[in-house]
């Protein structure tokens, strides 16, 4: 017999083992869909989940009630506890400046609210659904608010100097039956969370994206890690619900991206300069 039929045999005779054991199927396991049958994912919620052994991700301050939408009170703004004893002097002093703007009275709307670009935070984004494409080299996601867009390129490295962006630079690949996404090259201007967490341009996303319940539920597994917010990384969690939807034409109302009591409320987040 020759070599080649040699290898061959073997190779089959693997194969036939692994199938008995059960093996073979999940190593053939196909990529998740996101987007059959005309599906979106609306978020769940609008904080992250810690996973265990993760330090815990910013939370509302316990002296201060907060109040969200729709539950027949007035609805308050987010406070956040700055006695995280995960978060660098940056973070605190920069989280502290907000506080201090929500308890004067002043309307610190979300990013989402106010028509701007939500960054790390767009998983968090509440109410409109979100969308997949997807293609052998490519995954879009179409956020459905402003038409927010998330391009991630499949199976190619991460740039040597990605330039600067509002959702930075995605690749992902495929593992079983997990999208996963590595994100650097955010700029400086958005936040992690809704309680206004800023972050530095050393902020690095990875994502795991799957279908749970059935399909029911979409649930990203997510590490952030940024040193000069974040002693050590955040491993969070965050569902979003299926809908069955199609991706409807959607401007952002403008009146809040321009409104007259919230201009100078709302600074934007400058990281501070340092190496890391």
């Amino acid at each position: 017999m020759s070599d080649h039929m040699s290898r061959y045999s073997l190779t089959a005779g693997l194969l036939a083992g692994l199938i008995c054991a059960g093996v073979a199927p999940a190593l053939a396991q196909k990529a998740p869909d996101f987007s059959a049958n005309n599906t979106g994912w609306v978020s769940v919620g609008g904080e992250w989940t810690p996973l265990p052994g993760s330090p815990p991700p910013v939370k509302q301050d316990p002296s201060h009630r907060y109040v969200p939408n729709n539950v027949r009170e007035q609805p308050t703004f987010r406070v956040a506890d700055i006695d995280n004893p995960n978060l660098t002097q940056f973070a605190k002093d920069q989280l502290k400046r907000t506080n201090e703007a929500v308890l004067a009275g002043k309307p610190m709307w979300s990013r989402s609210a106010r028509c701007w670009a939500t960054g790390p935070a767009f998983l968090l984004t509440p109410a409109q659904p979100m969308f997949f494409v997807q293609t052998s080299q490519q995954v879009t996601i179409l956020a459905q608010h402003d038409n927010d867009v998330r391009r991630i390129y499949l199976n190619v490295p991460h740039s040597a100097n990605p330039k600067p962006a509002w959702y930075g630079e995605s690749v992902g690949r495929y593992e079983g039956d997990a999208l996963v996404i590595d994100t650097i090259g955010f700029n400086d201007k958005t936040f992690v969370d809704n309680f206004r967490t800023p972050h530095s341009d050393k902020l690095h996303l990875v994502e795991r994206l799957r279908l749970v319940e059935d399909g029911k539920f979409l649930e990203a597994e997510v590490t952030i890690e940024d040193p000069a917010v974040f002693l050590q990384p955040l491993h969070v969690t965050k569902r979003a619900r299926r809908v069955e939807a199609t991706l409807a034409e959607w401007r952002c109302a403008a009146g809040e991206m321009n409104n007259a009591f919230a201009n100078g409320a709302d600074p934007l987040p400058m990281a501070a300069k340092a190496d890391f």
